[in-house]
């Protein structure tokens, strides 16, 4: 278990991460989510031990991460799939990792093997793509069969398949009633793995609850009706005092109704219907609703005072380099 209590960062009078309260719980995929800048990886770096919190305490199962002997076998965690040394194989990084936290070298072939990496490790780890760095270093989160795991942008550079593989090797872990505490900005990705969610922005908590919940407090949730008796419809739903609103195509949306009242009113007046369907926001609909506020970058379609193009090579989000 992962508790923060009141957790904070300042970076002179920038205030990264804003006395943060909230506890990852074991059993469930928790995903962290935040627009950029919001203070997720600073929060990550502050649960390893990385950065020193200005106020504010983080435990890893009651303790501070700097207690923990032989932290791999605790906490395991993936937050750059580029921090290892480019002149060792596979194998040995993996090697390296497990003799400082006193980890039987069969391990490391284990997690290679969990991977998918036992092909190349013996190769260079600067030979490795995007990918296979990705799988390396969840090798290295996986190394101490650890109850606590933290993956930050776990999918980058995978392909569909290394997709699927991730999410099901969360679900997993979770199932198995480990911690898995997850940051990514694929909400596509994200609906099909947490659980639960915890969304910040500008450094401050914006939710803490289920991922149903979370899509349900912050969406429209309304029924589709389509018939080829429109008028009539319309006229018995203005009996029934259910308010009807015209979304064009002939479809009609009605708010505050369950589906199965007004399929069993249509059947009682004999209406043909061609849809009845209840409609919800996605995740990234909710996401974008609740944090429209919090947004600290916004990229703009109007080139009339377009800035100048960002260096070669840096990409977007060239103005703030530090992701938060």
């Amino acid at each position: 278990m992962i508790e923060l209590e009141g957790l904070t960062k300042r970076y002179g009078e920038k205030v990264a991460v804003n006395n943060l309260t909230f506890t990852v719980r074991p059993g469930m995929v928790t995903g962290f989510l935040g627009p950029n800048g919001a203070g997720k990886s600073t929060t990550m770096r502050m649960l390893l031990g990385l950065d020193n919190p200005s106020a504010g305490a983080v435990r890893i199962d009651g303790r501070h991460y700097s207690q923990l002997k032989d932290p791999l076998k605790y906490i395991g965690a993936l937050l750059d799939a580029k921090a290892m040394h480019g002149g060792r194989s596979a194998f040995n990084h993996l090697l390296c990792l497990a003799q400082s936290n006193g980890i039987p070298r069969a391990r490391v072939t284990e997690v290679l093997d969990t991977v998918g990496l036992t092909a190349v490790a013996k190769k260079k780890a600067k030979g490795f793509s995007l990918g296979m760095g990705q799988r390396l270093g969840i090798a290295g989160a996986l190394l101490g069969d650890p109850e606590i795991l933290m993956f930050d942008e776990p999918v980058n550079g995978l392909d569909p398949e290394g997709i699927h593989w991730i999410r099901n090797l969360m679900k997993s872990l979770a199932a198995q009633g480990r911690t898995v505490f997850v940051s990514s900005h694929l909400m596509s990705e994200m609906a099909l793995t947490a659980d639960h969610l915890v969304v910040i922005g500008q450094g401050r908590l914006l939710a803490d609850t289920s991922m149903s919940d979370f899509i349900r407090q912050n969406s429209r949730s309304y029924v589709r009706l389509r018939s080829p008796q429109r008028e009539r419809l319309l006229d018995v739903l203005h009996e029934a005092g259910i308010t009807a609103v015209e979304a064009g195509n002939g479809t009609l949306e009605v708010d505050g109704t369950p589906p199965e009242e007004l399929g069993e009113l249509a059947a009682g007046h004999q209406l043909v219907l061609h849809e009845l369907s209840p409609q919800q926001a996605s995740l990234e609909e909710a996401f974008m609703q609740l944090t429209a506020e919090s947004v600290e970058y916004h990229a703009h379609t109007d080139h009339g005072g377009a800035q100048p193009p960002p260096p070669v090579g840096w990409g977007e989000g060239w103005q703030q380099r530090k992701e938060g």
